[in-house]
């Protein structure tokens, strides 16, 4: 499922980034890369602030869509 699908507190394990190269790189460079572990803390507005590696990261709606967990 897509991240912006998550449940806000829960753990989960990230299978895939997808989209375009330069989308995937900035995504990684953040962070997200699959077999990583990130956590939603809230949405607002369809965006997503997630915690990964011990930071908050705020995340667009798009962006999110195409992080697979």
């Amino acid at each position: 499922m897509p991240l912006t699908m998550a449940t806000p507190g829960e753990v989960n394990l990230i299978k895939k980034v997808g989209g375009k190269a330069e989308t995937r790189l900035f995504l990684e460079n953040l962070g997200f890369i699959p077999g990583g572990q990130v956590s939603v803390i809230t949405r607002i507005g369809g965006n997503v602030i997630v915690e990964i590696k011990g930071a908050r990261v705020a995340v667009n709606r798009d962006m999110a869509a195409k992080i697979m967990v």
